[in-house]
């Protein structure tokens, strides 16, 4: 009876290795493994949105539009406008020494353009009358004469344009008509210059270089507004805005 007892205690099984139960270990087994791929699945779908929001969050901070940046730093307005002139350091430089608020937008650089001019220009009507009072040279005086005439003939062509920019309500600053007219006495104010030089170059006098040096600032200011004026349309929209 003993060995009859120990050899039924050898052959008796364990719960877990009782083929009875292997139904219910085949169903704990895949339903543990759905929980672990759930959990793996829902970690990873949480870091690629999290990496998603973070790119749009950096692009949005550390890249605003290119409209939004330039209203928000003057310098880089400023130099964006004086990209478009033949001499953009001038440019920059002349604008700048106004000390006056610069406002991202085209039109008021446009003025603060002209307005040195202007500048510039009033500067070097007396000039000529000072290297007149110093020379014995009558051909260099001659020319000199001409150049005060030619001097004040194209600041009054640039205050003009100052005039036409002036507007009454429910007008508009800039119309093809008064940006082809203003481009016309910017254009007639650079061919005094250009006439003052060459008189001198003809008389085959000599002049100071500060004289030149002076005239080729002046001229180099209005070629930069010329220049912003001529890409005034294409300014506005850089600067997503529309013209006045």
């Amino acid at each position: 009876m003993e060995s009859l007892n120990f050899f039924k205690g050898y052959a008796k099984v364990k719960p877990s290795e009782d083929p009875k139960s292997l139904p219910n270990q085949q169903k704990t087994i895949p339903q543990k493994r759905c929980k672990i791929i759930a959990i793996t699945l829902t970690v990873l779908l949480t870091l690629i949105i999290g990496a998603i929001v973070g790119a749009v969050i950096h692009e949005s901070v550390t890249e605003p539009p290119e409209s939004e940046e330039l209203a928000s730093n003057s310098a880089e307005s400023l130099k964006t406008v004086c990209a478009v002139t033949r001499y953009p350091d001038s440019c920059f430089s002349s604008i700048s020494s106004l000390n006056k608020p610069l406002t991202a937008n085209p039109l008021n650089f446009f003025n603060l353009s002209l307005q040195a001019t202007v500048q510039e220009l009033s500067n070097l009507t007396s000039l000529p009358n000072e290297l007149i009072s110093k020379s014995n040279d009558k051909p260099a005086e001659l020319a000199l004469k001409d150049c005060v005439g030619l001097f004040h003939d194209a600041v009054s062509q640039l205050n003009r344009s100052f005039e036409l920019m002036k507007v009454g309500p429910g007008e508009k600053v800039l119309t093809d008509m008064k940006i082809s007219d203003i481009q016309t006495w910017i254009s007639a104010a650079m061919t005094d210059q250009d006439t003052c030089l060459e008189g001198i170059g003809e008389m085959g006098s000599t002049v100071p270089n500060e004289f030149k040096v002076k005239v080729q600032k002046s001229q180099e200011s209005m070629s930069n507004s010329l220049a912003i004026l001529n890409n005034i349309q294409s300014l506005f929209e850089k600067f997503g805005l529309t013209m006045p």
